[in-house]
């Protein structure tokens, strides 16, 4: 009777959700029956690769849509990865308006609203009103609120549990990026890297909110003493007064972990300001700046570091370095390597040592003219002396946009490629504002750029290393690049912008949502266009993700920058603007949203 009594235990009843907990993170690309969608990245090595199959390249044409569902507000990109758990998914609107509905009607399940104050909080935001995602873990959602609030709430109600500060708009710093679950702590960090401020990133009790450990990413004012010996030694990189300038270094994106290791890895943002001749004496020698640029690994139970790497020593072209990291085994020279991959800002793809922070290799995969390359043996980058900027403008690629920004890549196991998307051709004329004043200063301003320079003529761009964009230059591209030869596989133009993330699955699929709407499939392996639909979604889109339920395999994405109401525009107009939840599935037969045309109601719930 004991043996039956622990059998019949042992075995999940049907439909019973899995708890998501620490086990459950680590194995999320490996629960086929489950097919859920549990953290950012899908897996904490932010593979973005799902191991479902029952879409593949013989029926994907059939794709269509199940359901719509309207998020809310707009006046922002959706830059959000939902969340999937339990038939319900999660989403957040740019203004950190919380969400459930059932996964398989669509059907609002709860919404929680946390009232940002939308005015003060976007006045002190850098690059418009985003929201990057959320984080699951022990039946709660934590929420990262754009006025620096973070939340916990219970994911079957949607009631508040607990709320932690992070930080403060009055300090010119924000929250925008979606929060990772590690060892039961929720890790975040906070924007505001083009304004006056310290970058940090920090630990919180996923229980109680209580923060556990901080870990500023530059040096703060010496005479107050430093918090760690990381500080000490990144202290000597810096000169002057920096600290009351900021330093810059904000933690608005990207972070991974591997729970082998038991490491957080985190890409830290640019110097602020951008000008190396406001932050130095003699830009002839510099100073790196440390930890700006760069990607810190530290221990998730006290925060203390245990290597760097720093990308752009001494950055002045705002190459933040906190792009999507992914984590992956591979065989290069004959030796399994556990490493760490990032398609960088400033161009180059780099793949390092995750467990020493060894410099593996670093090549291009877009135009550069800020480096002539990297040194494949120090693994620091040989700078272009021609854009080193004074008064006198000067061209660089890339420019402040990046070759690569927020919008995920993904990483294929099976045909072993990160799939990339890039801004073929991006440059920016940059000058020093020798009159910054960090209290006077306003808008991009801020960053101790001259932004009026016209009527001067730029110096001529030092040379270039790297493929040559697409025909069309300034294009969207989507780069299948291969990480143990560092080359390019393929790629393909996708439009005139550089957003759009990506997913791989297991049937040899890659998905990406292009910026003007347009979900495609290709063949994973050779880049062969499947299948293309025009969502009805015209901008502000944000990644796919796949998920199952019943059985069924589903493709979500979110998108629409939408609006809000102002003078002039009706309330119908600014309705019909608002972003959208859309679902899709093999045979979906739902009616796609209509430019200027609201959406219709979910239909009924049959399952309640």
């Amino acid at each position: 009777m004991r043996c039956l009594l622990a059998i019949a235990l042992s075995v999940p009843l049907f439909g019973q959700a899995t708890r998501v907990d620490d086990a459950a993170l680590k194995n999320s690309a490996k629960l086929t029956s489950d097919g859920d969608w549990l953290s950012y990245g899908l897996t904490p090595g932010e593979t973005r690769y799902s191991p479902l199959k029952q879409i593949e390249a013989s029926n994907v044409k059939r794709l269509g849509l199940v359901w719509s569902y309207e998020v809310g507000d707009g006046g922002g990109d959706q830059e959000a990865t939902p969340l999937v758990w339990n038939n319900t998914i999660f989403g957040v609107t740019n203004w950190s308006i919380v969400f459930a509905v059932d996964a398989r009607t669509g059907k609002e399940k709860w919404r929680w609203d946390p009232l940002v104050n939308r005015k003060a909080t976007s006045d002190k935001m850098c690059c418009g009103v985003v929201n990057r995602g959320l984080a699951l873990y022990h039946n709660k959602v934590y929420v990262p609120v754009n006025d620096g609030r973070l939340e916990a709430l219970e994911a079957d109600t949607g009631k508040p549990v607990w709320e932690a500060r992070v930080c403060w708009v009055q300090h010119e710093q924000t929250l925008t990026m979606a929060p990772r679950i590690a060892k039961g702590k929720v890790i975040v960090g906070a924007a505001g890297g083009d304004r006056p401020t310290r970058g940090f990133f920090a630990a919180y009790d996923a229980e109680t909110g209580r923060e556990v450990w901080r870990f500023y990413t530059v040096p703060g004012d010496p005479a107050k003493g430093f918090e760690s010996s990381a500080m000490r030694k990144a202290a000597a990189t810096w000169e002057g007064e920096w600290w009351k300038l900021g330093g810059g270094g904000a933690v608005w994106d990207g972070i991974s972990y591997d729970p082998d290791s038991e490491l957080l890895y985190v890409g830290t943002g640019n110097a602020e300001p951008w000008p190396q001749a406001l932050r130095t004496k003699d830009v002839s020698t510099g100073r790196d700046n440390l930890y700006v640029a760069s990607i810190v690994a530290v221990h998730v139970d006290t925060g203390e570091l245990k290597w760097h790497y720093q990308m752009v020593p001494g950055d002045e072209w705002d190459y933040d370095s906190v792009q999507q990291m992914i984590l992956a085994d591979l065989n290069i020279n004959g030796r399994t390597r556990k490493v760490i991959m990032q398609a960088n800002k400033n161009g180059f793809f780099y793949v390092l040592d995750r467990v020493t922070g060894e410099f593996i290799s670093a090549q291009p995969f877009s135009k550069v003219t800020w480096a002539k390359g990297v040194d494949q043996k120090t693994g620091r980058p040989i700078i272009n002396t021609e854009v080193k900027y004074g008064k006198d403008p000067v061209p660089v690629s890339p420019g402040g946009g990046g070759a690569h920004n927020w919008s995920p890549m993904s990483f294929n196991p099976q045909t072993g490629l990160v799939y990339v998307p890039t801004r073929g051709w991006d440059t920016f004329n940059y000058a020093v504002n020798y009159d910054f004043k960090p209290e006077r200063a306003s808008g991009v301003g801020l960053t101790g750029l001259n932004v009026n320079t016209r009527g001067l003529t730029p110096q001529p761009p030092g040379p270039a290393t790297g493929p040559e964009p697409l025909e069309g230059g300034n294009l969207g591209t989507l780069v299948a690049y291969d990480p143990v030869k560092q080359e390019i596989r393929w790629r393909v133009p996708v439009g005139n912008s550089r957003y759009g993330g990506t997913l791989s699955t297991a049937s040899n699929l890659l998905f990406q949502v292009a910026p003007n709407g347009r979900l495609i499939a290709y063949s994973a392996g050779k880049g062969e266009p499947l299948f293309e639909m025009a969502t009805g979604l015209r901008n502000g889109m944000g990644p796919p993700i796949t998920f199952a339920a019943d059985g069924k395999q589903y493709i979500a994405l979110m998108g629409g920058s939408g609006g809000t109401p102002s003078p002039g525009r009706s309330a119908e107009a600014t309705t019909a603007m608002k972003p959208q939840l859309l679902v899709f599935g093999l045979d979906g037969k739902a009616e796609l949203p209509q430019p200027g045309v609201a959406p219709a109601p979910a239909s009924p719930d049959p399952h309640q």
